[in-house]
């Protein structure tokens, strides 16, 4: 289970807990103090560690010489509110690897797990209220 819970009553910044990992996420000015990356980049980011680290999955059981990957993730949320959320990646991939081999890692990347949840699932989302503690009307 991930656990978001604000940091400071008087700010807005919240800590997230996953598995005994700590990250801060906040909003950015002016709504906010960034203190830590805001919802949308969080969002963002996990498409980019996805991509490279499933192309670093495929490069090591195919035995493809990696030295480096780096993604970056542009976000266009110009139409967000129309229904269209843009994400473009970038790649680089460095060493000794051929052509078809950085190419094949690159097909790889447009097919790992958070690409195609993002683009091919529907997602379904509940949110559910838990009684309040200490509403005198609950007890």
């Amino acid at each position: 289970m991930i656990v978001v819970e604000r940091i400071d009553p008087k700010g807005s910044a919240h800590r997230i807990s996953i598995r005994g990992h700590e990250i801060v996420a906040d909003m950015s000015a002016p709504d906010g103090h960034d203190a830590g990356p805001d919802p949308h980049d969080l969002y963002d980011a996990a498409l980019g560690a996805c991509k490279a680290m499933t192309m670093l999955w495929y490069a090591q059981r195919h035995a493809i010489p990696v030295e480096d990957i780096h993604v970056g993730v542009v976000r266009d949320n110009s139409q967000e509110r129309q229904g269209v959320y843009k994400l473009t990646t970038r790649i680089a991939i460095t060493g000794p690897m051929s052509d078809d081999q950085h190419d094949t890692l690159i097909a790889v990347a447009a097919k790992c797990p958070l690409h195609k949840l993002m683009s091919e699932v529907e997602t379904q989302i509940e949110t559910i209220a838990v009684p309040r503690v200490g509403d005198p009307e609950r007890r």
